[in-house]
Formats: structure tokens, C-alpha cells, sequence
């Protein structure tokens, strides 16, 4: 058993979403709805967002801040179960040796869906909580982005 895998640190996120579960999977899977909601906060621009939504296939965003710094993540879709669940690996190109683990699960609930964000395998305790905050800025603008109908 490798309990250095074990040890790192992760987080998981949830969040009702006033939209169905086919809805929300679309939010992460096609790149016209992605470029609405990616990124930290409202303030970030979403300069390239790809989806090659299969077992194998590959995402890619690229976000600028306000002062014109680019970020760039990519990874590789693990999992597929359309509507329901996404795995994929989340590395920055920046550190791509940092590769970590994303598992988005939707729910249908009566009112929407259940989002489930758990966010594994980080490097360490600080790239944990910078997610934690760039990713709860994210699903904040998602939130509001099925917030009215």
C-alpha cells in the first residue's frame, strides 16, 4: 500500500445547481458553457477551452487574470458516465510533475442537481487551499450562471 498517495492532501466541494444533471455535465464538458463559469472569479477571462470528452481524451483551459497572467490546465479524462460523472487528471503547465485527481459527480435532485467536486492527490496542504479558493470562486459563477431561468 503507498501511503504517500494516501497522505495527500484533498477537498470536496458541494453544490445544489438550479439545472439538470444534463445541464451541469455540459457546464464541464462543452467549451461554450465552460468559457461562462471556469476560472476563480468574474474577473478572469477564459481564453481557450477544449473538451475531447472520452476515456482518453483530453480538456484544456486557458484563463488570464487581470493583470494579463495566463493559466494553463489540462488533464485526461479517466472516467465517463454521461450526465452523471466526470474523472479527470488536473495538471497546470506550469508544474504538469503536480498532477492531481478531479471527480465531479451530479445528482439529480427535485429541484436540479447535487454537484460533488472532490479534488485529490495535491501536492501539498498550499495547492490544496489555492484550489480550494479558485475553485469555490468557479462554482460560485456556475451557481449563477443556472441561478435564474
Amino acid at each position: 500500500m503507498n501511503t504517500t498517495t494516501m497522505s495527500k492532501p484533498s477537498l470536496t466541494l458541494k453544490r445544489r445547481i438550479k439545472a439538470s444533471p444534463e445541464k451541469v455535465y455540459a457546464a464541464f464538458t462543452d467549451p461554450v458553457v465552460m468559457r461562462q463559469w471556469w476560472g476563480p472569479s468574474a474577473d478572469y477571462k477564459i481564453l481557450l477551452a477544449e473538451a475531447d470528452v472520452r476515456v482518453g481524451g483530453r480538456f484544456r483551459v486557458i484563463m488570464q487574470d487581470p493583470s494579463g497572467e495566463k493559466d494553463d490546465v489540462s488533464g485526461t479524462y479517466k472516467e465517463v458516465v454521461e450526465n452523471e460523472k466526470l474523472v479527470f487528471s488536473w495538471a497546470w503547465i506550469t508544474t504538469p510533475e503536480r498532477e492531481s485527481l478531479v471527480t465531479a459527480t451530479i445528482t439529480k435532485t427535485d429541484d436540479g442537481s447535487m454537484l460533488t467536486l472532490y479534488h485529490s492527490q495535491f501536492f501539498d496542504e498550499a495547492a490544496r487551499d489555492g484550489h480550494n479558493q479558485g475553485w469555490s470562486g468557479a462554482l460560485d459563477k456556475l451557481e449563477a450562471l443556472f441561478a435564474t431561468p
